[in-house]
């Protein structure tokens, strides 16, 4: 996993509230196991005009003109602007893996979705939960400001916006430790390999039995 620490990106706005985990990543897309190649259907029913199926070559599929992510202006967003209880639904862990191949790093939220929120740290995207007010307020900037950018600084814990006002946010001290250090599960128990090694040697002598 990689290392997020200060991160500056192009926002995308999704104005919705209640996004469930079908519409990031729908059913029939989580045949595979594998955590890459789920980007081009992150959210399928609403970027494309017709439905998707795995195998299909979605560079010939007809895009929804009127979805956001298909908008110009928005190609590259790498932050997700978003409602409350994102990511509610299911508990697939497809749906951070779709949002991470799609290229977002971050996703600013009035409130998530308990196993989606969990889920994200796990695979190295930064769920942010923001006040209404300040989320209001970045929607608008967003709409009147084509490019728009936010730097987030998870070492500081702060949002910032390009007029230079910043917006802190809290995270879970483990959590964030885990992020800035890239740390996925696999990485934390990597951390003690050798302790692993010794322990798995000294077993092979005290139990030779199991290991006939």
């Amino acid at each position: 996993m990689e290392k997020f620490i200060k991160f500056e990106g192009l926002v995308a706005p999704l104005d919705r509230n209640n996004v469930d985990t079908d519409a990031i990543i729908p059913k029939q897309f989580l045949k595979s196991i594998q955590r890459s190649g789920f980007g081009p259907n992150a959210f399928d029913e609403w970027r494309y005009m017709d439905h998707g199926e795995p195998g299909m070559d979605h560079g010939k599929r007809p895009k929804n003109p009127n979805f956001v992510l298909n908008q110009e202006r928005y190609q590259g967003a790498s932050i997700l602007l978003a409602r409350s209880n994102f990511g509610c639904g299911s508990s697939r862990e497809h749906a951070p893996w779709a949002l991470a191949d799609y290229g977002f790093k971050v996703i600013l939220a009035e409130s998530f979705a308990d196993i989606f929120f969990n889920n994200s740290f796990k695979n190295g995207l930064l769920p942010i939960v923001l006040p209404k007010a300040e989320l209001d307020a970045l929607f608008g900037l967003v709409e009147y400001t084509p490019g728009f950018k936010l730097t987030v600084d998870l070492q500081a814990q702060l949002v910032a916006r390009p007029d230079g006002y910043a917006i802190p946010f809290q995270v879970d001290p483990f959590r964030k430790e885990c992020l800035l250090n890239g740390w996925d599960d696999i990485g934390l128990t990597l951390r003690h390999a050798e302790a692993i090694r010794e322990f798995e040697e000294r077993r092979q002598q005290t139990q030779p039995w199991l290991f006939a």
